[in-house]
């Protein structure tokens, strides 16, 4: 026994202080060169438990509002893909070519949609033999550099009863602005995007492709709400991160009933083709926060599933919430006394006087009231802050949703004044000021460049071998690549030693 034990002991030294020499050497070369692992940083747009691993399927945002610059016409966008890691290669972000992304109006307030704006994509590659995602610099939309690209179509369809009366297409192979691969691939990615807004027929523009997501909040009010002590807060946790966007403004005339009924319902839904060739709703968004803070975890995925005519199914949620009674018990904040109407008014209904529709049936939507004009000055709280062409009335880019929702459900409605909030006021991006407003996603090459002499982060370059160009002369850099191969050898000459022992042991087993 004790030789047996003896024995198993020595190989697994040996193991040890080989991982140990090995993992030396590289600790010794990052600590001294500052190269670290990019923290993750989670995303709320992660609603429910089945979508949340399809994320080429997972609606994040839908946004609808009267357009600033075209205040006769009203644009609306949704988003998908969330947190989109912009050095995120080979295989860069594109939509799915077998899904049907649709945004869906309801122009009466009965909670179905009387129009679905629909988006299908498809796939093309120049060639694939190569793992390049493009092949040289990429200058134009068209570029024959540019190997996987994608185009799309949108179908309008005029229903009744939830029955298809009519179908027309209205746009036909458009071409999908690409991720931002990077400065050398794509030098100037203002003008790609640029190539892939594109005007269609009835006076609408449309665009599709890669942007910076336009949600910004502080995400770890799951930590505890924010750590149980606000010590999390401030930090705006998608900065940097880009989704797959879709927008479309078009003409307000065609999507409201009347300019006596100017109130119309908004979401977005996406369906997934199945094995046997059945389309399946797998997501549904459309005012923010609710599947992520309003539905629990046991109904998320139903909720995915289901439609706004049967949102009756989850009233008691809204009606009885558990935020505030999860704020009271950590921050002794009393929560506002149940059932909680003022909630029904924002998220399912509308508020009166504002976008509330005649006749409203109950409904998680969107519910813009377009014959508000835009904001010259638009303020960041919305109707909260006096603001009428801002949430919960539709939802602008620049509209502070977490704040909003988290002063409402503490009563501000309800004359419980209070400044709740995150302490993230705007995102990290300007959005644009003319269609698709949105902004450019990061870029792939975002990161310090080798050839700027001075940097002070410079990772040094492919032919140094990643060493600073910088301090590539310095005491600290020899010493580093030196520490580095000394580790590195000692760790080779261990596992040689380690095989050698292996084959004595095999040849005399008793030894």
């Amino acid at each position: 026994m004790t030789a047996l034990s003896s024995s198993g002991r020595g190989p697994r030294r040996l193991a040890a202080l080989t991982c140990v020499a090995l993992a030396g050497g590289t600790l010794v070369a990052s600590g001294v060169t500052g190269l670290e692992p990019g923290t993750a940083k989670a995303s709320s747009h992660r609603e429910a438990p089945l979508i949340s691993g399809q994320p080429q399927y997972d609606n994040t945002d839908v946004y609808a509002f009267v357009s600033p610059d075209k205040p006769d016409t009203t644009t609306l966008v949704a988003n998908w893909l969330p947190f989109e890691e912009p050095a995120g290669g080979p295989n860069f972000y594109k939509f799915a070519d077998d899904a049907q992304y649709d945004i869906h109006i309801d122009s009466d307030g009965d909670a179905q949609g009387d129009l679905i704006y629909r988006w299908t994509f498809k796939d093309h590659i120049k060639n694939g033999n190569t793992f390049l995602f493009n092949t040289g610099p990429v200058t134009t939309i068209d570029d024959p550099d540019l190997n996987i690209t994608q185009t799309y179509d949108i179908d309008l369809l005029r229903l009744k009863n939830q029955r298809v009366m009519h179908s027309t297409k209205v746009a036909d192979d458009l071409p999908v602005a690409p991720s931002n691969v990077g400065k050398a691939s794509m030098p100037d990615y203002q003008a790609l995007r640029d190539q892939a807004v594109h005007k269609i027929p009835g006076g609408s523009t449309a665009f599709a492709g890669q942007a910076d997501d336009p949600f910004f909040l502080d995400l770890r009010v799951f930590d505890l709400l924010y750590g149980g002590n606000l010590s999390e807060v401030g930090n705006d946790t998608l900065k940097g991160y880009s989704v797959n966007s879709i927008a479309l403004q078009v003409p307000t005339a065609y999507i409201r009933q009347s300019e006596k009924q100017p109130i119309v319902g908004i979401w977005s839904t996406t369906q997934r083709k199945s094995a046997n060739g059945h389309w399946t709703q797998v997501s549904r968004l459309g005012m923010p926060l609710v599947n992520e803070v309003v539905i629990p975890v046991k109904d998320k995925d139903k909720f995915n599933a289901s439609h706004p005519w049967n949102d009756g199914d989850f009233l008691n949620f809204v009606t009885k919430p558990e935020l505030p009674k999860l704020i009271e018990g950590i921050y002794k904040i009393k929560a506002p006394a149940e059932p909680r109407d003022d909630l029904v008014s924002v998220f399912l209904t509308g508020v009166d006087k504002l976008n509330k529709p005649p006749h409203v049936r109950p409904a998680e939507a969107l519910r813009l009231n377009t014959s508000i004009q835009p904001s010259a000055e638009p303020k960041r709280l919305g109707v909260l802050d006096g603001d009428n062409a801002g949430f919960p009335n539709g939802r602008r880019l620049t509209d502070d949703v977490l704040d909003i929702a988290l002063q409402v459900v503490e009563g501000e409605l309800l004359g419980q004044k209070n400044d709740l909030g995150d302490a993230v006021n705007e995102n990290d991006q300007k959005f644009g000021k003319s269609f698709p407003y949105v902004a450019l996603p990061t870029s792939g090459s975002r990161g310090p460049l080798a050839k700027e002499a001075g940097a002070k982060d410079a990772q040094g370059n492919l032919l140094s071998g990643g060493a600073s160009s910088a301090a590539s002369g310095s005491d600290a850099t020899s010493t580093t690549l030196i520490a580095s191969a000394v580790a590195a050898g000692a760790g080779v000459l261990l596992v040689g030693l380690g095989l050698n022992w292996w084959r004595m042991r095999r040849r005399n087993p008793y030894s």
